[in-house]
């Protein structure tokens, strides 16, 4: 038998929940012909929330394009399937665990970090996907309108922060300063997606100060899942000569105490 009051009180359906006790009170005898009816609302009302917020969550993500898992083809692009369906949980989300994926243009990065922001989303996380570049850009667009604090505050408290395109160009001027707050005031505390064309061992050429970007490198990959995919684009091949060329490939690496490095 559902909660009937504790289902409107979380709906915040106050009012109904204390009419709904007073009549359980009184023993009124319309209440278990009504009970059905009420719980039947009760799902209706709850279902519809859910899929508004989830609608409204997408939205405010800014995703550029829908994708999902069920939209990537895992023999195209072979990556190790379990690890990807492991991280769709979210279960790393809730740990703040990092997720780093590097590999060429075309190979799927971006649509698996979508799919995951996706999950993410599905489990009540808030989500936020930008490019490197256009999150810089608004920082210092925010500190020339004297609202950086603000800007940097809902960098840092968003439950997942998906980060495109890291190394696309090299950072300039303050930027590998923004970049270093963004990832130091998030370490350990919430969770970042990082995708990259370079292999980790080129971030460092990103960074114009090397010991900052040492600094924010060692954040990044503290505790973080590693997927690497090595094949070549798929946007300029057909599926069967994709199959054959691709050698895609995710790993997990541990440390000692098995955080994921």
């Amino acid at each position: 038998m559902r909660d009937v009051i504790g289902e409107l009180k979380a709906l915040r359906l106050h009012g109904m929940a204390a009419t709904w006790a007073d009549l359980i009170e009184q023993n009124n005898a319309d209440l278990d012909r009504s009970r059905w009816l009420i719980e039947q609302m009760l799902r209706a009302e709850s279902t519809d929330r859910a899929t508004r917020s989830v609608s409204h969550q997408m939205n405010a993500a800014k995703f550029p394009v829908h994708r999902d898992l069920a939209g990537f083809d895992f023999e195209v692009s072979p990556v190790d399937r379990k690890l990807v369906v492991q991280l769709a949980e979210t279960a790393f989300t809730e740990a703040a665990h990092n997720v780093v994926m590097v590999g060429g243009p075309g190979t799927g990065k971006s649509h698996l970090v979508q799919a995951l922001g996706h999950s993410a989303i599905r489990a009540g996380h808030d989500v936020l996907f930008t490019t490197a570049s256009r999150m810089l850009a608004q920082i210092n667009a925010a500190r020339a309108t004297n609202s950086y604090e603000r800007q940097l505050a809902k960098l840092v408290g968003i439950d997942l922060l998906i980060i495109d395109d890291f190394g696309l160009k090299p950072l300039t001027g303050i930027q590998d300063e923004d970049f270093h707050e963004v990832i130091s005031e998030r370490y350990e505390r919430k969770s970042t997606i990082v995708t990259s064309n370079l292999d980790i061992a080129e971030w460092h050429d990103a960074f114009p100060n090397r010991i900052l970007g040492a600094a924010t490198i060692d954040r990044l990959r503290h505790g973080a899942y590693k997927i690497v995919l090595d094949g070549k684009s798929y946007r300029s091949h057909p599926r069967s000569e994709t199959q054959n060329t691709s050698c895609q490939r995710a790993e997990k690496q541990t440390t000692k105490g098995g955080q994921i490095a």
